[in-house]
């Protein structure tokens, strides 16, 4: 067959022609023929087709089509971007997006809608809002948002209108290393792999899920430095392909690993002990913790061989301190989400890498920067904000146990929401307001969550298409996408200052607006639009420059503005260069780095290897430690899910373009385990355990563990208002039990099931 242009097409279009439902009501079918119209010069902008949000360039083409690339100011993203980002162009005018408001007409999940005005929408929202908050309270509302710039708006009309509960995905996704990481270091830290020598990898995969920074650093430090990679995952992913070495490790057992490599570095005394002595506390308490803890016990948990835990370990220490154990993101989560990151922190911690090049950093905010040049290099953005918000008195509903306390202020317990509304606890919720976020995939206990939408007084959402979780609306609120709407200047800093900005690049299709707009005008039917005093972007965005038009001008010209040089504070060929530039410098140390300028928001002040705040509040897990876990039992197969790079984990299934490269998520099976279920690749399976039951097929290839099977996360929505993702695959969230981690307060993703052939 030719393979052409044209050819290509052609495929493509007969990939959803069968799928196509009749036209949905307030959808871009619905209004008929459109065209595309916008700017036909570049735009800086930012993408959002994931959570990355790299920065691009963006014009309208021919009035057709829209280009979008990678902006190449932002040197470090590479000037590209991804099969998401370049995707952009087919959700804005996919025939199914929605863009008019709906309202539901008929059962919660049947499908049914009528398309409303704003003005409709807005007064229904109030009417029910209103009425809740007079019955049983502000804090009976619970509002949930996609994270960063989407969530701001929304959470500050939640705090306007009296409730305390806002919740971001972070339970569902990021929140194991960011808790783990305020714990020890007192907040954030990144990773600087594009410098690093060694690489300790345990399934963060970052050739599939996509972050193009981070992404590029790993490729160049493994092709153009010649970085090793060391991979420990259950499957063959890519970047274990992509590995020099990779070792098949039982779902569960990474904190094992970890705990061994620790126990090697300071067992044969390869850690850092000037960096120990001076930097952290609680150095003994975890020394006599790790002691048992030898790679000859990490092989009989994990499978991974003692005499290779060892080797690793002093390779990595060789390349100290330009090395790093990647602290992760999605992984085989277990209830041991918090011991597990930990261990991996304090891999890293044990040889010095804190501010060197290759290692883990603080970014550098310009406040900090500007006071370390002794003079501004970077202006400083000021934050809108409102003197006279309501005091809110009632405790958020995932405060019932102190232990979650390091996640109250960074997203909270996302599936809370859940318990407070089947259960009521601590309190009953009757209301829920959602933007852009997906808890029917992105949670567990998918039937768990319906009777929690069906239980409730009423439910809004906020979004581009009518989700899984969208589908049991009240009232659906069309927001513009990424394309289609301005937003504030962002802080991107990392090594150095760094600002970027969301633009306009293409007229509005249909009747959607940005959601900082929706929540401002919702909040005026609320009568709260006292607490929303700005009048537009333009307004905010003046504001966080202090009325610098100059400023705001090249921010919107570049799309990316970074300053300085970059600084790591214990890395001597950086200060040398920081010291040169500016000369009203703080005056480096004897050794010529800021060394002594390193500090951190802990309660000592230290690096927590053992937290007695952490033993106060979760008894038993101030010093890091390895407790077993059972995720399955005797007769189950370990059931482990990923991201892949051409899908969002539950955003962009029914995009066109993307549901074309991908439609469907296979399910993973050893030739071993296939071969004792006569089961071969393309074959119909029911995977199946006490949670649910889903059907799919196989895909039997040795890049799996034989007690392991796994599936790509996002497929086998179950609303037929995604035409293109329903029944497509397996649901991953109807097979994972409603557990949750403690401390992090992580869902479960790691369970049992069983497999049987259709």
């Amino acid at each position: 067959m030719k393979l052409d242009r044209r050819t290509f097409i052609k495929g493509a279009g007969a990939g959803t022609a069968g799928c196509m439902l009749a036209t949905l009501p307030g959808s871009i079918a619905a209004l008929g023929k459109t065209s595309i119209s916008g700017s036909e010069q570049s735009i800086a902008s930012i993408c959002e087709m994931c959570s990355t949000r790299c920065p691009i360039s963006a014009r309208v083409v021919d009035g057709k089509n829209v280009s979008i690339l990678g902006n190449k100011q932002a040197k470090s993203f590479g000037g590209a971007v991804c099969a998401r980002g370049g995707a952009g162009h087919s959700q804005l005018y996919d025939k199914q997006r929605i863009v008019k408001p709906l309202k539901r007409v008929g059962e919660r999940g049947e499908g049914n809608w009528q398309e409303i005005e704003w003005d409709e929408a807005y007064a229904t929202i109030a009417e029910n809002l209103n009425r809740i908050k007079a019955q049983h309270g502000a804090q009976s509302v619970a509002f949930s948002s996609k994270s960063g710039s989407l969530s701001g708006h929304l959470f500050h009309l939640a705090k306007a209108f009296g409730s305390p509960n806002t919740f971001t995905h972070a339970s569902t996704c990021p929140a194991g290393y960011v808790v783990a990481a305020k714990a020890m270091f007192g907040g954030k830290i990144k990773r600087d792999l594009g410098n690093s020598k060694y690489i300790i990898n345990f399934g963060h995969n970052l050739y599939e899920g996509i972050n193009m920074s981070e992404t590029r650093g790993m490729m160049n430090a493994q092709m153009e430095k010649g970085a090793k990679l060391v991979v420990f995952e259950p499957r063959f992913s890519i970047v274990a392909d992509k590995a020099d070495e990779w070792y098949a490790i039982k779902p569960g057992t990474d904190v094992a690993v970890a705990l061994a490599i620790c126990h090697v570095l300071i067992n044969d005394d390869l850690y850092d002990r000037e960096f120990v002595a001076r930097y952290v506390e609680g150095f003994a308490e975890f020394a006599k913790e790790v002691k048992a803890y030898t790679p000859e016990w990490a092989e009989s948990v994990s499978d991974v061989p003692a005499e290779d835990i060892r080797r690793i370990s002093h390779e990595y220490a060789a390349a100290a301190p330009h090395a790093v154990v990647d602290f992760g993101h999605r992984a085989s989560f277990t209830t041991e989400e918090f011991e597990m990151r930990r261990a991996l922190y304090a891999a890293n911690v044990l040889i010095g890498n804190i501010e060197r090049k290759g290692g883990l950093y603080f970014g550098k905010k310009a406040s900090k920067y500007n006071k370390f040049a002794g003079e501004k290099v970077a202006p400083t953005l000021a934050k809108p904000g409102v003197d006279n918000m309501p005091k809110i008195d009632a405790k958020r509903i995932d405060m019932v146990d102190e232990q979650y306390s390091l996640l109250w202020s960074s997203g909270g317990v996302y599936q809370s929401i859940l318990d407070a509304t089947l259960s009521a606890q601590p309190y009953q919720l009757h209301a829920w307001v959602m933007s852009r976020t997906n808890p029917m995939q992105t949670m567990t206990d998918r039937a768990r969550i319906v009777e929690t939408m069906k239980k409730l007084d009423f439910v809004v959402a906020c979004d581009i298409y009518i989700s899984e979780s969208a589908a049991y609306a009240d009232i659906f609120l069309p927001e513009s996408t990424y394309l289609e709407r301005d937003e504030e200047i962002v802080d991107k800093s990392g090594k150095n200052p760094a600002y970027y900005v969301r633009q306009q690049v293409v007229d509005v299709i249909g009747d959607t607006k940005p959601s900082w707009q929706i929540w401002k005008e919702l909040a005026d039917s609320l009568a709260l639009g006292e607490y929303f005093p700005w009048q537009n972007m333009d307004t905010l965005r003046l504001f966080q420059v202090d009325k610098d038009t100059r400023l705001l001008a090249d921010i919107k010209q570049q799309g990316w503005l970074s300053y300085g040089k970059p600084l790591m504070l214990r890395e001597t060929s950086m200060v040398k260069d920081f010291v040169a530039q500016y000369p009203n410098a703080i005056e480096p140390d004897a050794d010529e780095t800021y060394a002594s300028r390193l500090s951190f928001k802990t309660p000592s002040g230290k690096i927590e290897l053992s937290s007695k705040k952490v033993e106060g509040f979760a008894p038993g897990r101030g010093v890091i430690k390895y407790r077993e876990v059972a995720l399955k039992k005797a007769d189950e197969l370990f059931f482990i899910q990923g991201k892949v790079a051409v899908h969002t984990n539950a955003a962009t299934q029914n995009v066109p373009m993307l549901a074309n490269l991908m439609s469907d998520n296979a399910v993973w099976i050893h030739p071993v385990t296939a071969g004792l279920f006569n089961i071969s690749s393309g074959d119909k399976i029911r995977i199946y355990n006490a949670t649910g039951s889903e059907e799919g097929h196989a895909l039997v290839t040795p890049g799996i563990r034989p007690d392991t099977v796994f599936a790509y996360m996002g497929c086998g929505s179950k609303n037929k208002e995604l035409a293109r993702a329903t029944g497509k695959g397996v649901h991953c969230g109807n097979l994972l039990p409603h557990v949750t981690s403690p401390v992090t307060g992580m869902n479960l993703h790691t369970t049992g099931v069983k497999i049987a052939k259709l």
